[in-house]
């Protein structure tokens, strides 16, 4: 049986794997983040990769490690964690009338006893339609302090949700781990995530 490993500190991710798998180990990677590219997929396919390979390193025996990271992206441009309150409130009046893309980059990393590794790397995008917020609205979302740890400045599994007018693609994909895609590249790695599942 492999030790299933998530390599972030995210308590959404950890519920969302939750959802899937049992008995997981959360082992948040700590390394500095390098990015060589602003192309937001390739940005958080990039980063996964540094996560998951960071904790593999770290750790020893069979087993599934994944890396994942998030960003929020309109016309290209991703818009990252904001660093105060009037960070945050600027994403937000970008983003609202309009749609945006929530990129989730994987990876998804499984050793052997032996030591060898095989790997995939992917990137999840969603598409959301915020509806048009009024600068009362965008401060009294804000007063909500959920921004200041999201991408984007927005949780959309929060209050924000009032504020999306639709979704296309994967809702999971917007709060940080694309479940579908990610049992399905497991699957293609070796490994069934239902049938490794513990407690069931």
């Amino acid at each position: 049986m492999f030790q299933i490993i998530l390599a972030s500190a995210s308590p959404r991710r950890r519920e969302l794997l939750g959802l899937l798998y049992k008995g997981f180990s959360v082992i948040p990677a700590t390394g500095e983040e390098v990015l060589t590219t602003r192309d937001p997929a390739r940005a958080v396919m990039e980063l996964s990769c540094q996560k998951a390979e960071e904790v593999e390193s770290r750790t020893k025996g069979q087993a599934l490690i994944l890396g994942a990271d998030t960003v929020v992206a309109l016309e290209g441009e991703i818009l990252g964690k904001p660093g105060s309150e009037q960070e945050a409130f600027a994403m937000i009046q970008k983003l609202q009338g309009r749609v945006h893309s929530v990129f989730t980059g994987v990876t998804i990393l499984v050793r052997e006893e032996s030591g060898a590794c095989r790997k995939s790397t992917f990137a999840e995008e969603t598409r959301v339609t915020v509806s048009p917020m009024t600068e009362e609205q965008i401060q009294g979302y804000i007063d909500k302090k959920e921004s200041l740890d999201k991408a984007g400045a927005y949780a959309i599994q929060g209050f924000f949700g009032i504020f999306v007018e639709g979704i296309e693609g994967d809702y999971n994909n917007v709060v940080g781990l694309p479940l579908s895609r990610l049992y399905r590249e497991a699957r293609k790695l070796g490994v069934d995530l239902i049938k490794e599942r513990v407690g069931v």
